[in-house]
C-alpha cells in the first residue's frame, strides 16, 4: 500500500530511531509532523514541520499533533519512539530516574496517543505504531524500571487494538532487539562502543515500520518482534 500524500506524527524524531523512522516515511511521501525536544527538522523540507515537543509535557503533545493536523490535513499515522533509561540493580536508582522513565516511555506514550485518536476516528482509517522493545517482552537484569516501562507501552497498545480496530485503526508493538544507536550505549548498560557493529541499525527498525504501515488495510499487524543473529535468546 503506497504511503504517498499521508500524514504522520513522530515523536522522538531528533536522534536514532525516530529519525531514522521519518526520514524512511518522507522518502516514501509521508508529510511529518516531528517532535524532539530540541526541535531540530532533519533537513527533510517543506513537507516535515519539526516542533520542540517534550512528550512529558500533555500540552505541548497536544499542540504537536493539532499543528501538524492544521498544517497537512486528517492524520492517518501516530508513531510513537522516545525513550529513556537508567540501567543499574533496583536500590541504585534514584526517585528521579524513576520518575524519568515513567514519564517518557509510559505517560508520553499515553499523551501522544491520546492526542492522536480523535484525528485518526475522524479520518476513519490510521496507524498507531508504538516502536517499544524486547525489554517490552522479556525481563532483563538490571533493567527493571525500563522493562515495566516498556512492558506498559506493549499492553497499552495492545489494549487499544481492541478499542479502536472498529474504526478503521491499526495498532501494532514494533519490538526491537538491540539497535546501534546511542541509546544503546546509555548510562548503566555496560555496554562499548565495540558491541555496535553486532547490532541491528535504526534504519533496520524503519524497515519494520514501513512494513507494517504498506500492509493492505484490510488486515493488521498486532507485534513485530526481531532481534540480531548475534544477540542471545531470552526465555
Amino acid at each position: 500500500m503506497s504511503l504517498e500524500g499521508r500524514v504522520a506524527v513522530v515523536t522522538g524524531a531528533s536522534r536514532g530511531i525516530g529519525a531514522a523512522v521519518a526520514r524512511a516515511l518522507h522518502e516514501e511521501g509521508v508529510r511529518l509532523g516531528l517532535a524532539s525536544r530540541s526541535g531540530e527538522d532533519l533537513g527533510l523540507g517543506k513537507d516535515a514541520v519539526a516542533h520542540p515537543c517534550d512528550v512529558r509535557d500533555r500540552a505541548q503533545v497536544e499542540a504537536l499533533v493539532d499543528e501538524t493536523v492544521a498544517r497537512f490535513g486528517r492524520s492517518t499515522s501516530s508513531l510513537r519512539t522516545p525513550a529513556w533509561a537508567h540501567n543499574g540493580p533496583l536500590t541504585e536508582l534514584s526517585p528521579e530516574h524513576l520518575d524519568e522513565m515513567i514519564d517518557v516511555n509510559v505517560k508520553g506514550v499515553l499523551y501522544a496517543a491520546a492526542a492522536a485518536v480523535p484525528h485518526l476516528m475522524r479520518a476513519g482509517e490510521g496507524d498507531i505504531v508504538s516502536v517499544a522493545s524486547e525489554a517490552g517482552r522479556r525481563g532483563l537484569p538490571n533493567e527493571a524500571v525500563y522493562c515495566a516501562s516498556k512492558f506498559a507501552q506493549v499492553g497499552f497498545t495492545r489494549a487499544l487494538d481492541h478499542e479502536l480496530r472498529t474504526h478503521g485503526i491499526r495498532c501494532t508493538n514494533v519490538c526491537p532487539g538491540g539497535a546501534a544507536t546511542d541509546f544503546a550505549l546509555d548510562e548503566g548498560r555496560g555496554r562499548s562502543p565495540e558491541a555496535l557493529p553486532g547490532m541491528m541499525s535504526a534504519e533496520d527498525v524503519a524497515d519494520a515500520v514501513l512494513f507494517v504501515l504498506t500492509r493492505p488495510r484490510g488486515h493488521r499487524i498486532l507485534e513485530v518482534a526481531f532481534r540480531p543473529m548475534g544477540e542471545q535468546s531470552w526465555g
